[in-house]
């Protein structure tokens, strides 16, 4: 099954680099695991992983470096070093790569290998209210910052529940026919903004 994330990399240009992870989701394992000598996690620092890095994030061709460094996705890295995209803005990625069912979690990788890690919440409620029709998650729903402390995050699980927990309730409200859908993912939206600490501690991707 797997516990899925992807991993945006800051290029030189301010643009990113985006990446797949099956694994990084479990635990948050990457927010410590990604660093300066292992950029793609993984245990064992090596100088084939930093210089793929470096060169991936200066903008050199995917396949150009793919060739140099013989890649053939058969590593020991948590992060895939093939992107899946390259040189897209931020945004771009909440919008129209991100899906927030399938994906559990999203990194942001700065240029000092300063990594945000963020948890998805989905907007989705066709599991809770049985008048909503399924739709596509890419796009569809929002990424909430989680706090760390002595290396370990700080209220990730509460945050997952709070979140399920208020879907749970605006479903009924569908269900029993007190608001409609629109106004339902209104509602989340504006309580899940009411939960952080800071309005960047959450990003939303393309939510009606």
């Amino acid at each position: 099954m797997g516990h899925r994330a992807l991993v945006a990399y800051e290029r030189s240009d301010g643009s990113y680099n985006l990446h797949y992870s099956h694994w990084g989701a479990c635990n948050l394992r990457l927010r410590n695991r990604i660093t300066n000598e292992t950029p793609y996690g993984g245990t064992c620092p090596s100088q084939w992983a930093r210089e793929t890095h470096q060169a991936l994030t200066a903008g050199e061709p995917v396949e150009a470096v793919r060739e140099r460094y013989h890649i053939d996705g058969s590593g020991s890295t948590d992060v895939e070093p093939v992107p899946q995209t390259t040189d897209i803005p931020l945004e771009k990625i909440l919008t129209d790569y991100l899906d927030y069912l399938m994906h559990e979690a999203f990194y942001v990788v700065d240029r000092a290998f300063e990594v945000s890690a963020y948890r998805t919440c989905w907007f989705g409620l066709q599991y809770e209210a049985e008048t909503v029709d399924s739709r596509s998650a890419v796009g569809d729903g929002a990424v909430r910052r989680i706090r760390w402390h002595d290396n370990r995050p700080v209220g990730d699980g509460y945050a997952q529940g709070q979140f399920a927990g208020m879907k749970r309730v605006v479903g009924e409200l569908l269900d029993r026919g007190v608001v409609d859908e629109a106004t339902a993912r209104r509602v989340l939206k504006q309580q899940l903004v009411a939960t952080v600490d800071a309005p960047d501690d959450v990003r939303f991707g393309d939510i009606e």
